[in-house]
């Protein structure tokens, strides 16, 4: 039961962070690209990354406290589905090279911000 509740409140926290970065980055870049989106995306997996290190290898804290921070805060942080939808919406509007820079992008610099977060956090 502690487990899910620490779930549920790092993801009510993760999904407010959610909505206030990205629309601090519409703001800052505009909307004809999902910028916000995937600035949400490349830092949840920076932090999954750092996340994962300290939690489990570094300071191996209990699994309610993983569970909270790892699926709820940074689950509800990233943003997948609507990276999914985006693209979609993309590719019925007819821009491709738009929808095929966004997976590209989204894939690539999320693999190397999470490569990142883990070597960080074994600095640390």
């Amino acid at each position: 039961m502690l487990q899910l509740l620490a779930i549920a409140s790092g993801g009510a926290v993760g999904a407010l962070l959610r909505f206030m970065m990205s629309n601090s980055v519409y703001k800052l870049l505009g909307r004809d690209f999902p910028y916000g989106t995937l600035a949400v995306n490349v830092l949840g997996s920076l932090l999954i990354g750092v996340l994962f290190v300290l939690l489990i290898e570094k300071l191996v804290v209990s699994t309610v406290w993983q569970a909270g921070l790892m699926v709820g805060l940074v689950g509800a942080f990233t943003t997948f589905s609507t990276f999914s939808l985006e693209t979609m919406a993309l590719l019925e509007d007819g821009a491709l090279v738009k929808a095929g820079l966004n997976v590209v992008l989204s894939v690539l610099l999320c693999l190397v911000a999470t490569w990142l977060g883990i070597n960080l956090g074994r600095q640390l």
